[in-house]
């Protein structure tokens, strides 16, 4: 699941995929911007099936924070 996030974050973003951690954020990439983050996370329920409340999607600002979120929501 790391990884496949890693990879979604390098994509959506337009960053090499060895520049994402999980400490990489939006005040880290540069090309992190609303709209971005809005097809970041439609990638991230599509991919994983889960489905983010406003709260959440506010949140999701961290790559750390994204694995959390998904991982408790992601279905077994």
């Amino acid at each position: 699941m790391e990884q496949k996030i890693l990879e979604i974050v390098s994509q959506i973003m337009e960053v090499p995929l060895e520049s994402v951690t999980l400490a990489s954020s939006a005040e880290t990439i540069s090309s992190w911007d609303s709209l971005k983050h809005m097809n970041l996370v439609l990638a991230l329920e599509e991919t994983f099936g889960v489905l983010f409340s406003e709260e959440q999607i506010a949140e999701l600002t961290q790559v750390g924070t994204i694995l959390t979120v998904v991982a408790k929501l992601a279905k077994p």
